[in-house]
């Protein structure tokens, strides 16, 4: 059984907590409760553990295969408020559009 509770943040731990949150692909609850769970003692004072979630597994995944050789040329181009990838993505994308 679950119990509803209300905490009140300021706007910007709001906004932390609700993109870290969308960027493991959790609801704003799971995330709250998995937060909470993790800073609770466990175990080792008798209580059963709290099953944990690894909700970044995969989250580095690209779906490329040449970002760890590219890295130099990517980081130089965010250096220089570029996203080489985006770029590339977006000239794909027109090509596609085009037909070519």
């Amino acid at each position: 059984m679950t119990k509803r509770t209300t905490i009140r943040i300021d706007e910007s731990l709001d906004a932390r907590m609700r993109h870290e949150a969308a960027r493991r692909g959790m609801t704003v609850s799971e995330w709250t409760r998995e937060a909470i769970a993790a800073h609770l003692p466990g175990a080792e004072q008798g209580h059963a553990p709290v099953p944990r979630r690894f909700h970044s597994t995969g989250s580095g995944s690209s779906g490329r295969s040449d970002i760890s050789e590219r890295m130099e040329e990517l980081l130089a181009g965010l250096a220089e408020g570029r996203d080489i990838i985006a770029e590339e993505e977006a000239r794909e994308a027109e090509n596609v559009r085009r037909g070519a």
